[in-house]
């Protein structure tokens, strides 16, 4: 197959790149991550709109659980409501898409992946591997992902760490099942929508938030482009939930949006998933594939020293929120 590879950031030398090259090379299949979504959101409609994306016939997400929000203006805007819009979950280490929608076959549910792919057995398991629901059944259940049957491009060991391999991923259910690592959920139609990494996960005052959740819930408010959510160590509950937030266009934050956003969330989600700490950002800390380093924003919050930045596509975000953070604890 064809195939046009982009690299760089999505907004260089300007914010229609991809639509002047969708539009220059006739694309038909275009595949990107949530985050590079909803920084397209954020930049506006205008820059797609500025060219003929007739060419486009299918869209593709991948990297991690999309928003609503997100998938209904990637179909509306760059997909002119024609266009599928097909949710992939996998992993690097499974080597393939696993779950999916198939065009044409299936109707797709915005932020929700899909079902297995054909021949593939990936279940929501509880705590101790037991399946909880039947197979293509209509039953609702919450817990963890788990592939139950090997794969043709499954990984078979990790280099040099053979140790490594089987502590990850076979044992948490024994050695005939594979531990995904992710929480999801299987709703009624038999599809799987994944909820985020089980590492992903705030702990306030007992209660296990997702954070991909209070994510959603706080990017659904329309004067928000995009957020990252992290529990930071608090004295009262454990854990308190941190929201770094980038709104609409010049929309600046203000302590009543502060108030808006939190009562949004409890109305949404419930007044436990309320952000205890909001923190305006004009952009998040990414890698150059677009995924946010959470484990960056956690270490600002916290006032720890920096990680690992090498991998950042604009080192410059981090000095500009630890700046931001700065100026606020001083007012």
């Amino acid at each position: 197959a064809t195939s046009v590879m982009y690299e760089g950031a999505p907004d260089y030398p300007h914010k229609g790149i991809w639509w002047e090259l969708c539009e220059r090379y006739g694309v038909t299949l275009f595949y990107t991550a949530p985050t590079a979504i909803r920084a397209c959101m954020k930049w506006g409609p205008e820059h797609p709109g500025g060219h003929d994306l007739s060419s486009l016939r299918l869209l593709g997400s991948v990297g991690e659980p999309i928003n609503p929000k997100a998938w209904l203006w990637y179909h509306k805007v760059i997909g002119g409501e024609r266009c599928p819009v097909v949710d992939t979950w996998w992993q690097t280490e499974t080597g393939a898409m696993m779950v999916a929608t198939l065009p044409g076959a299936q109707d797709a549910k915005p932020g929700v992946a899909g079902t297995p792919l054909p021949g593939l057995s990936v279940l929501v398991v509880d705590q101790d591997g037991n399946q909880l629901h039947r197979d293509g059944g209509e039953d609702e259940a919450q817990g963890l992902l788990a592939i139950m049957r090997p794969w043709p491009a499954m990984l078979r060991n990790l280099y040099r760490d053979p140790d490594r391999y089987v502590e990850t991923y076979w044992t948490k259910f024994g050695p005939d099942t594979y531990f995904v690592g992710d929480a999801a959920r299987h709703d009624e139609d038999g599809y799987i929508s994944i909820i985020g990494r089980v590492d992903d996960v705030i702990n306030v005052s007992g209660h296990r938030l997702s954070t991909a959740e209070v994510e959603s819930a706080i990017v659904s408010h329309p004067k928000v482009a995009e957020a990252a959510v992290i529990g930071q160590a608090d004295e009262d509950t454990g854990q308190a939930i941190a929201a770094f937030v980038t709104l609409e266009g010049e929309l600046e934050g203000s302590d009543a949006m502060v108030a808006e956003l939190r009562e949004h969330v409890a109305q949404r989600i419930g007044k436990l998933a309320r952000p205890k700490r909001i923190i305006w950002s004009d952009d998040l800390p990414k890698t150059r594939s677009g995924k946010i380093m959470r484990r960056l924003l956690r270490d600002v919050a916290e006032g720890r020293a920096l990680g690992d930045v090498t991998t950042l596509r604009d080192p410059d975000v981090m000095a500009r929120l630890e700046a931001q953070i700065k100026a606020g604890a001083e007012d």
